[in-house]
């Protein structure tokens, strides 16, 4: 048999712990999705796809007065020489660059359907056409004079630009928008007018301060309008540290209506906004009963927007109507801010405003000496290449003669009349048509005027490191060009206009519930193991009401939907529920340690509705307490508020509403005893003072009445007695009592 010959393997086969393999591998992906896909550059403020869909445009002859062309045509372009990714995420890019709603200066000229403020999307690529508008035009303005560093395209095929020259600051004036790996950048859209305020003064005050440069670019401008209503102090402190908030507003108005009524009309939804899913839910809080003093909304816009908001009521205030909706929906936003941005070192961190004005500027100064010094070659080599007509036009007769008869003109030539090889070849390569424009005094006349060109540019360039203060040129010029941006793009033009309205910090509208919940009445049911519900209505006979087997009523009273309830467990703590959170009544509803954290070993001691300037009774099993006022014990969270503290192994025992002037306390000793209420101290949190004393057993209800109509409890069947004689259990806070008059209950509680 012959030799059996293996192959070769493709690689060399390393081994690798598996950790480390991921860590690189991961690690190089996160690097590729902050630097090539994710975050902005502080230069030019384009993510790469954006500047190779520019750039693709540019090289399709798509400028501002030229023609459109289809989408797919861009898309395909982008897709094929520079951007390897699909189709529908560059597409999608295009758009975005393209809709006067999403970015504040568009990018792209856009023709066809492209999407709308509803959320509905651009139509398919091969429906839509393209061009780039003057904005763009700007930011590509001088790549062709090597101003900008290129970088090999992913085939190594061609190239495309690092960075774009960007004669108009993008990253502030549209801001951006994108989440890395481990890191995200949220800036939003300003005016541009105002950016180029702020960078005039930073080149005339380098070392200027975050307060002074938000008073000329006081905060975002949004494409949809809006009203800004942070407070200034936040606005600073954001742009000084690079992250903040903003907190933006719809605007709205009232327009009044025959018969005294009137509505509120939207007029302008904040940024990001989509204008339909917002009338969905302001449209589903309206079924949900959660805005009670709306009565409808309409939405009546056009390519303006529109919407309509009809209260229910004449008597509605439309101020506090409007705060009902600003807490419940997005008609009032927050939009972040977080400068995570590329620095010019490809190195990517937080910037504050005036690091990133800096960062432009700084682009801008290399950008034009880059240009000047392009240009001064292109002087040179022109300079040059008149120097050799000069030398044609005043020896016409002999080039002609030496370029008929010798074989070798080039060199004769050089050698005659003293030229370099590109003169002389500039000279071969002439048309005989050419020579009929040849004249002296033409040639001169474009000599001196680009040799004083050349020596202005030259001083120019001498000033590369001088400030502005320091007589530097080049800083002047930047100034210069930053002046023509805003008289370009600025507040004369009419997308230059600022369209978010710059409010003040609005004042607290207290928004009662009854705002945001419609009142309805409810019989509220709670069973002796914790499970509560709300029934519509106020229901007079729950006998027939079903529990879970084992289980069985304890507590009913009638409420509202706009009521709190208020909790007292035995841990003497107050827990505070929403009526309307409350489940309905047609299961058997859920435990009441599923809405507040209750621990599993303490009870419910009472149940009931809260009433503003009501006071109650808090009593202990060991027989303290005091009065409190239900003001105090509202809690604001889901663990409750501490009111009656507890000494050894005493638990609260008993929360009765303040109804009189006189105090009734009993015990499991089943020994009544009848004080002044004045007795008892008002706290606001504490173990209080004894109301009785005992031997065996503790406290087991107390109960307060006008000692004038007698004291009353409730008896077996339901039936009541009312005891008006009752001297002889009158007596001094913390005494033992006596033995309850007969007929009173054998469980100890007045009912």
């Amino acid at each position: 048999m012959g030799q059996v010959l293996m192959p070769e393997p493709a690689g060399r086969i390393r081994d690798v712990r598996l950790t480390t393999a991921l860590e690189e591998r991961y690690l190089s992906y996160a690097l590729s999705t902050i630097m090539s896909r994710s975050l902005p550059d502080v230069r030019d403020g384009l993510k790469p796809v954006h500047r190779r869909l520019l750039y693709a445009m540019r090289q399709l002859k798509l400028d501002p007065g030229s023609g459109f062309k289809k989408s797919a045509r861009v898309v395909g372009d982008v897709m094929g020489k520079f951007h390897p990714h699909g189709d529908q995420s560059i597409y999608d890019a295009l758009v975005r660059l393209a809709q006067d709603f999403s970015v504040r200066y568009p990018l792209i000229d856009g023709q066809g359907n492209f999407g709308n403020v509803d959320g509905d999307n651009a139509a398919a690529m091969r429906y839509t056409e393209a061009r780039l508008t003057e904005v763009a035009g700007a930011l590509l303005e001088g790549i062709d004079e090597d101003s900008v560093d290129f970088k090999p395209t992913y085939d190594d095929e061609s190239e495309e630009p690092a960075v774009m020259p960007a004669n108009f600051p993008n990253l502030l004036a549209n801001g951006a928008h994108g989440i890395a790996v481990g890191m995200a950048t949220s800036i939003p859209p300003h005016n541009v007018g105002e950016i180029c305020d702020a960078l005039q003064h930073l080149i005339k005050t380098p070392k200027a301060t975050i307060g002074k440069l938000v008073e000329m670019m006081p905060g975002p401008d949004f494409p949809t309008g809006g009203i800004l209503v942070e407070a200034r102090e936040n606005i600073v402190e954001a742009y000084k540290t690079g992250r903040g908030a903003f907190r933006l507003r719809a605007r709205w108005e009232v327009e009044k209506l025959k018969g005294g009524g009137y509505q509120v009309v939207v007029t302008e939804i904040p940024y990001q906004v989509q204008k339909s899913r917002l009338v969905e839910k302001i449209a589903e809080l309206l079924s949900a009963r959660k805005l009670a003093m709306l009565g409808d909304v309409l939405d009546e816009s056009t390519d303006v927007v529109r919407l309509v908001l009809e209260p229910k009521s004449r008597n509605v205030d439309p101020q506090v109507l409007m705060e009902s909706l600003f807490r419940q929906t997005d008609l009032e936003t927050r939009f972040s801010l977080n400068m995570n941005v590329l620095g010019a070192d490809n190195t990517p961190r937080v910037m504050n405003l005036r690091e990133v004005l800096r960062a432009y500027l700084d682009h801008r100064h290399v950008v034009l000496c880059r240009r000047t010094r392009f240009r001064l070659e292109k002087i040179a080599r022109r300079l040059e290449m008149l120097e050799g007509y000069l030398v044609v036009f005043l020896n016409l007769d002999e080039v002609i003669k030496i370029i008929r008869n010798e074989d070798e003109p080039k060199p004769v030539l050089m050698k005659r009349f003293k030229l370099n090889d590109a003169q002389a070849e500039a000279i071969l390569n002439m048309r005989l048509r050419a020579l009929r424009k040849l004249e002296e005094e033409g040639i001169r006349t474009e000599h001196a005027s680009l040799s004083a060109e050349q020596t202005d540019l030259k001083k120019l360039l001498k000033d590369e490191k001088k400030s502005l203060d320091e007589g530097g040129r080049v800083w002047a010029a930047v100034s210069e060009q930053v002046k023509e941006t805003k008289k370009a793009f600025g507040p004369k033009t009419e997308m230059g206009q600022r369209r978010t309205e710059l409010g003040d910090t609005p004042d607290e509208i207290v928004v009662p519930l009854e705002a945001e919940v419609e009142r309805e009445p409810i019989t509220v049911l709670c069973s002796a193991k914790g499970w509560i519900r709300a029934v519509k209505g106020h229901a007079e006979d729950t006998s027939d009401a079903k529990y879970k087997e084992g289980d069985r009523a304890r507590f009913t009273l009638h409420a509202q939907t706009t009521d709190k309830l208020l909790i007292f467990a035995t841990n003497g703590r107050f827990y505070t529920i929403n009526a309307n959170k409350l489940p309905g009544g047609r299961g058997l509803g859920e435990p009441v340690r599923m809405i507040i954290d209750l621990p599993n070993d303490q009870e419910i001691v009472s149940l009931f509705a809260y009433k503003a300037g009501r006071k109650m009774i808090v009593a202990s099993s060991d027989g303290r307490g005091f009065i409190v006022p239900q003001d105090e014990v509202l809690a604001q969270t889901k663990n409750g508020k501490q009111v009656l503290n507890l000494g050894g192994a005493a638990e609260a025992a008993a929360c009765k509403p303040v109804t009189g002037d006189t105090v009734a306390v009993v015990g499991e000793n089943r020994k009544l005893l009848i004080v002044p209420l004045a007795e008892l101290p008002e706290m606001t949190r504490g173990r209080g003072v004894t109301l009785q004393k005992y031997k065996d057993g503790g406290l087991a209800d107390v109960t307060s009445f006008n000692l004038a109509g007698g004291l009353s409890w409730t008896m077996a069947g339901g039936r009541t007695r009312t005891e008006s004689d009752l001297r002889a259990w009158m007596g001094k806070r913390a005494a033992a009592g006596r033995l309850p008059p007969k007929g009173f209950p054998k469980n100890g509680k007045f009912g």
